[in-house]
């Protein structure tokens, strides 16, 4: 069996959010129940938050379209309370951002005390770190509308406990669903006011905002709020790309219900899951995707090379594509070195203040570029030593290269203390073997 014929076999699987009525956390879990996600997975990520809630899952009707609602149940008057104050002026019951007025206080919770319920629940590593992932970007855009640092940010009702159990559950459930990769429509987000915490604000609310930075927005003109903060917070962590419809054949849809029923609008978010095709009208699709990215680029000529590795660290940790330097001659004649940090779009306003804080710049030039992006994939394969990633690259369905993950195999050598080139031979080897 060739290379070829074993991609072919082995089909990228895309889950498709169609966001034409925005996107919330309940509607998110509901599209997954809807498309095969058994509600006890759900279940099981709850009861290991330990943190008195649970879930009731139903079957409702928005403007003809069956649908299944996922709601949260909260132990305490507080929550409660503060569910209905929500409930009376947005369409997601449920679902939370910076904007359910007074209770906040009651309910505020830091980034570092979330993290460790999550840390401490009993789930995947990988789920906690999506979840967590959705929690620091929330964060991050809460921290910037109010200028304060990340770090002292109480999630007003983004830490309460529906909006961690949707959160949670969209990273299980969205793991569970065992899509390759998840994109997804322009967003819809609505119309009007919402109320916040110090008074009405127009839709979508400043976090929202925020968290949509380089994504595709609209407004059908509905006046309510289709996006709320945690539906962006997931969509902007889940998805990797927005476009139309992606080319697949179609496996499942699975349709999940906002707490609103408008007359003749479907209140849903309807996901579809499918293999991608190879193949469109007889002729082969490329594989090569565009994307936008931003570039941003600062000249340094009187920072202690040390200091420029740990600067390229940090980026990388902070998100960054990729991160490089280049000898330059600048004013005066002095050798200098070109910063350069390619990042997704919503990525690079934090990536900047890293700049600014960790080197000697006094400024950061910054522009978006098209890059034309291989499809890729990772195999996993097994060697005496270990399990090892091998990462490959295609273009029209044909494998064009592989690799074995350095740090797996890097990993792996410190640990059992044998050559590193003997691990990332080895594992090489066992993936021609699974190629043939």
């Amino acid at each position: 069996m060739t290379c070829e014929e074993t991609t072919n076999q082995a089909l990228m699987r895309i889950a498709y959010l169609d966001c034409f009525s925005g996107i919330s956390g309940d509607m998110f879990l509901g599209a997954l129940v809807d498309a095969g996600i058994t509600p006890k997975i759900l279940e099981d990520a709850v009861a290991g938050l330990n943190i008195g809630a649970s879930l009731k899952v139903s079957r409702v009707n928005r403007s003809g379209i069956e649908a299944t609602k996922v709601d949260v149940l909260v132990e305490g008057p507080k929550e409660r309370s503060a569910a209905v104050v929500h409930e009376a002026h947005s369409h997601h019951s449920h679902d939370v951002g910076s904007h359910r007025g007074s209770h906040h206080h009651e309910q505020g919770r830091g980034l570092n005390e979330i993290k460790k319920i999550i840390g401490a629940a009993k789930l995947a590593a990988s789920a906690k770190h999506t979840a967590v992932a959705m929690f620091e970007k929330l964060g991050l855009a809460e921290s910037k509308i109010h200028n304060v640092p990340v770090e002292s940010v109480h999630f007003h009702e983004v830490g309460a406990v529906d909006a961690m159990v949707d959160i949670v559950c969209a990273a299980v459930g969205s793991e569970a669903l065992g899509a390759d990769e998840f994109v997804s429509s322009p967003l819809n987000v609505g119309g009007g006011t919402v109320e916040c915490a110090h008074g009405a604000f127009p839709v979508p609310a400043p976090a929202t905002v925020e968290l949509l930075k380089g994504a595709p927005v609209y407004s059908s003109g509905i006046q309510a709020e289709l996006v709320t903060p945690t539906g962006a917070a997931i969509v902007r962590t889940l998805a990797k790309r927005f476009e139309p419809f992606a080319a697949m054949t179609i496996e499942k849809t699975g349709y999940g219900a906002g707490s609103r029923d408008f007359a003749g609008h479907a209140n849903v978010l309807r996901i579809t899951v499918g293999t991608a095709l190879e193949k469109n009208e007889g002729s082969r699709t490329t594989s090569a995707s565009l994307e936008t990215v931003s570039i941003l680029e600062a000249n340094l000529d009187d920072l202690n090379p040390q200091v420029f590795g740990y600067v390229m660290e940090r980026l990388l940790e902070a998100g960054a594509l990729d991160v490089f330097g280049t000898p330059v001659n600048m004013k005066k004649n002095r050798p200098g070195t070109l910063l350069t940090v390619l990042s997704k779009p919503e990525s690079a306003e934090n990536l900047a203040q890293i700049i600014f804080a960790e080197t000697t710049t006094l400024g950061v030039r910054r522009r978006e570029e098209k890059r034309q992006v291989l499809g890729r994939k990772w195999q996993t394969v097994s060697t005496h030593f270990g399990d090892v990633r091998i990462k490959i690259a295609s273009m029209n369905g044909t494998v064009t290269s592989y690799a074995p993950e350095y740090e797996d195999c890097r990993r792996i050598a410190a640990e059992q203390r044998v050559p590193l080139k003997m691990v990332m031979q080895e594992a090489l080897q066992e993936f021609l073997k699974t190629s043939k």
